[in-house]
């Protein structure tokens, strides 16, 4: 099969498993209090560690051409926007109820982070398909954890599944659109530069979220054992996928 159409599919496939974010909401006879808890900072902590030892030092790849004070200032510059830009989204998202805006935020800023990621694996795949199937795998591990961080606020706070679905599957979608802009317009525009930049913001609207709503909305359920076994599993988590 010609590697164009294999991008496309696992760039679908590797967005759409943000979707098996969405099955805790169906698991009935469950401590509410201690399934958010539990999901909060183990989505919490990938999103952490996935900005810190991933997008950024995939940013500082990208701009691997430029010295290094260029580079360290680029990166710099661009996760403080994206932390900028998350705050002021924070402060005028209007809602009572805390755990919506979680997930909403969530929502916004795994949508910026999976367009880049799926036009990357959009153009590794076709240069290099086993490349591409490993960097998918990678990609579907942490983008479970990801779909929880949109789906439980969105379904706990609202009670909706349909919302919580729905809002888990434009987030993952977004990933296949993210391939298919660089098929039809981006794959002559896009250089390292703008890939480079887009990580690092991307990078910082994932920091804000994970410190500023994630973890103080899990904190807040009181419970620091499994607050700390569901972060550190978080942690081994997306220690295995970047050693894929």
């Amino acid at each position: 099969m010609n590697n164009v159409y294999l991008a496309f599919l696992l760039s679908f496939f590797a967005g759409i498993s943000t979707l098996v974010g969405v099955v805790p909401i169906f698991i009935k006879g469950v401590n509410i209090d201690k399934i958010i808890c539990s999901s909060l900072s183990f989505a919490s902590a990938v999103m952490l560690f996935i900005s810190i030892f991933d997008l950024l030092p995939e940013s500082f790849y990208f701009l691997n051409k430029y010295d290094v004070i260029f580079k360290i200032f680029i990166i710099y510059f661009s996760l403080v926007l994206g932390l900028i830009i998350c705050f002021l989204l924070d402060k005028n998202i209007s809602s009572d109820n805390g755990l919506y805006k979680v997930g909403l935020l969530s929502f916004f800023a795994i949508i910026v982070h999976n367009i880049p990621e799926g036009i990357i694996t959009f153009i590794t795949t076709t240069r290099d398909l086993k490349l591409g199937i490993s960097l998918s795998i990678a990609i579907i591990l942490h983008n479970i954890p990801e779909g929880i961080s949109i789906s439980l606020p969105i379904f706990y706070s609202t009670g909706s599944k349909y919302k919580a679905f729905y809002y888990t599957f434009l987030s993952g979608i977004s990933e296949l659109f993210g391939a298919i802009l660089t098929y039809l317009f981006l794959s002559k525009v896009i250089n390292n530069f703008i890939l480079g930049v887009v990580l690092a913001l991307t990078a910082g609207i994932m920091i804000y979220i994970s410190l500023c709503e994630l973890l103080p909305s899990s904190l807040s359920y009181n419970n620091i054992k499994i607050f700390f076994i569901s972060f550190v599993f978080g942690l081994i988590i997306v220690i295995f996928s970047l050693l894929l």
